[in-house]
């Protein structure tokens, strides 16, 4: 039999240029959207408060939401001036989500439990439709870097195409932001990428805050990935657009060019946050066979009101989203350890633990082999310990992975200090 070749799925966003007409057709479609998901979620609410959500499948909802609402003596005639596709898409949404949030009460979806569908609101800045095959058509020149996309009943629009596309794509997303920005995002699919040949067969990568990330190698090399901190740096900016965006009266035209402004320097700064993960999560997948990371309940770290910012900005969560989708496309190995797992306070040579250390202690001696460590660099190792992907030496016979709190036996002979390195 043939070998079978995996086939993922990824995602391309290119830039929208749609004109003044398109605009107003595409603010049209959003509502539309919007409407129909907001009245499917009342229906299947209506249903569940009286009991009747299991005799009522989704396609009857789906058919009273769409179908017969637009007709000419239906409840919103005007749904028959868009695409029935967003239409659809638009309810697939809102039946997914209702999924979502039975399987995780009754314990089918693991993780943290899901809340139901929400209704969406026309002051949310952010809108979006999305269409499969049949409601859309991708013109893009070879010659240039502009094409056309054609939306239903909408017409041609133009996108900038930064790349071609590898494949067909199997539906799109178009979506418009606080700042006007109008983008579309493509999913096809694709083959594995071929990885190059890996420098390190196996990375501890302790997480952080003044280091963006602390990489420990099974070869004992360390190295320190700086945080740019693009809020911080864009503060002073920001919040000038914030005092001018403050001081225009509500519900002028004023008041929404200076919004846009403010969008738009947060967009700015995602953007160069977004950009700066990218190249880092590359690197990492590159350079690395298998790689091994700490569970960060970031959810619950953000409620530190003295570090909430900073951790925001560093985006940790987007980082290891990252390498856990470039780690899947290259054929390397991610390993996610427990978060409770105490990092800082083992001894990476001996494994001994001497307890929690504050913040302030960067550097410390283990006091059964008096090895001395960076903090964050030590908890690298540990990471990759931890993992399965390194091993403690052991000395005349002890374990290789020594109980914590109990120091493997040592040889009678003076012992070599791996010496700290740092990029």
């Amino acid at each position: 039999m043939p070998d079978t070749v995996m086939v993922m799925k990824k995602r391309y966003t290119y830039r929208l240029y749609p004109t003044a007409d398109q605009q107003q057709l595409l603010a049209r479609s959003f509502g539309c959207a919007r409407v129909v998901f907001n009245d499917f979620v009342a229906e299947r609410n209506r249903l569940y408060a009286a009991g009747l959500h299991q005799q009522v499948p989704f396609g009857d909802t789906e058919k009273l939401v769409t179908t017969v609402a637009k007709r000419a003596d239906g409840a919103r005639p005007y749904l028959a001036q868009v695409s029935s596709v967003i239409l659809q898409q638009s309810v697939r949404d809102a039946q997914q989500g209702f999924r979502n949030f039975f399987n995780s009460a009754t314990g089918r979806r693991k993780g943290p439990k899901v809340r139901p569908p929400r209704f969406k609101s026309r002051r949310q800045h952010r809108q979006r439709i999305r269409l499969t095959r049949h409601g859309f058509r991708l013109h893009h020149q070879t010659h240039q870097k502009n094409g056309k996309l054609y939306v239903a009943k909408i017409g041609h629009i133009s996108i900038r195409m930064s790349r071609p596309l590898p494949a067909e794509p199997s539906s799109v997303t178009v979506t418009q932001y606080a700042d006007g920005f109008y983008e579309a995002s493509f999913v096809v699919e694709v083959e594995p990428r071929s990885a190059p040949k890996p420098k390190h067969q196996a990375a501890g990568i302790d997480l952080g805050i003044t280091d963006l990330a602390i990489i420990a190698t099974d070869t004992g090399e360390a190295r320190k990935v700086a945080n740019p901190r693009h809020l911080q740096r864009a503060q002073r900016k920001l919040a000038q657009l914030q005092r001018s965006l403050s001081r225009k009266q509500k519900g002028s035209t004023n008041r929404t060019t200076a919004r846009k402004k403010v969008a738009r320097q947060h967009r700015t700064v995602a953007n160069a946050r977004k950009d700066y993960h990218h190249k880092v999560a590359r690197q990492l997948v590159d350079e690395t066979q298998a790689l091994a990371v700490e569970d960060l309940n970031i959810t619950g770290m953000v409620k530190n009101r003295k570090l909430a910012k900073h951790i925001t900005d560093v985006g940790w969560g987007q980082l290891m989203q990252l390498l856990h989708d470039k780690a899947t496309e290259a054929g390397r190995t991610l390993i996610t350890i427990d978060r409770w797992h105490p990092s800082s306070q083992l001894c990476s040579a001996c494994g001994c633990q001497d307890g929690k250390k504050p913040l302030h202690i960067r550097q410390w001696a283990c006091p059964c082999c008096h090895a001395l460590h960076d903090r964050d660099i030590n908890a690298a190792r540990n990471i990759m310990i931890a993992a399965g992907l390194a091993e403690i030496t052991n000395g005349c016979g002890g374990n290789i992975r020594p109980h914590p709190g109990v120091a493997a036996p040592t040889k009678q002979q003076p012992t070599e200090h791996l010496t700290l390195t740092r990029a």
